[in-house]
């Protein structure tokens, strides 16, 4: 029998999400565990490894309550490596307003505040955690996420088991009145295009909408600014599959991020299925007003 787990390590800021994400992670059928002292990972990979195909892939909550465990988790996680398991560790994070709003909210208490507050505990466990976001194979900012669109974005990264090639992409669409996205690699501006909200018919639609499509596409510059994207990608991806970067986030932007970035968004997720890649394509700000 195979004994080798695939391992999804869910780490990141109090308040970005990591219980709902984990509750996602078990509606997937992962095993997971929260909280799990970071020096006993390696002996629960070992029980792990022998006991039934149920339990091949395994999610594991770490956050700042570990304490004087978290110091533990780089060398816990370069043990499973060593013994062939393979790890992904997903970093969540948010925006200090985001966090800030979210425990206003929930009324909860930030594990690290001290006197001076939520916004003082944000910046300290910010701080603790940077070493571990550092080694995050995948981060994910969740500041503009709704829980379900969490949900959303983890059942397409982490539900399907499907072959990938070796550089798993994502793009994004989002408008910069509402921040740019943390995670990203490489970040478009493309307000420079024609806007369809200036559009009375054009205004309700998103750019999935053939008309606004063609309304954008129509203009010369927006098809020249495609054709420069694409032989850059061409260009680009190879040579970080041969670097072995594993993931690639590429946010294109427009103001609000209902319209043009959502459209380029849309005719780069066909070239990169046509070069052989299977983008994650998320539109961050398509419902917003």
């Amino acid at each position: 029998m195979d004994e080798r787990v695939a391992f999804v390590v869910i780490t990141g800021l109090s308040g970005a999400g990591k219980s709902n994400a984990i509750k996602c992670f078990e509606d997937m059928g992962y095993f997971c565990v929260d909280n799990l002292p970071t020096t006993l990972i390696p002996t629960f990979a070992d029980l792990t490894a022998r006991s039934t195909q149920a339990m091949r892939r395994v999610a594991l909550g770490v956050d700042v309550r570990e304490r004087e465990y978290l110091s533990h988790l780089l060398d816990a996680l370069g043990e499973l490596r060593t013994r062939g398991h393979r790890v992904e560790v997903l970093f969540l994070e948010a925006s200090e307003e985001a966090l800030v709003r979210r425990y206003s909210e929930t009324r909860r208490r930030h594990p690290l505040a001290s006197d001076g507050g939520v916004l003082d505990g944000i910046r300290t466990e910010r701080k603790a955690l940077s070493h571990v976001r550092e080694v995050a194979d995948r981060v994910l900012d969740t500041s503009a996420l709704t829980v379900h669109q969490l949900k959303e974005l983890l059942v397409e990264l982490y539900g399907a088991q499907r072959a990938r090639p070796g550089l798993a992409t994502s793009l994004v669409s989002f408008g910069f009145k509402h921040g740019a996205p943390y995670d990203a690699d490489l970040v478009f501006d493309v307000r420079f295009l024609p806007n369809p909200h200036f559009v009375e018919a054009l205004r309700p639609l998103d750019g999935r909408d053939p008309r606004v499509s063609d309304f954008v596409l129509e203009h010369p510059e927006a098809q020249e600014l495609l054709r420069h994207l694409v032989d850059f990608l061409k260009f680009l991806l190879p040579l970080h599959e041969r670097e072995g970067k594993a993931y690639l986030t590429i946010a294109i932007g427009c103001t609000g991020g209902r319209h043009r970035s959502v459209v380029l968004v849309e005719e780069l997720r066909r070239v990169l299925e046509g070069l052989g890649y299977e983008p994650t394509v998320t539109h961050r700000d398509v419902e917003r007003g």
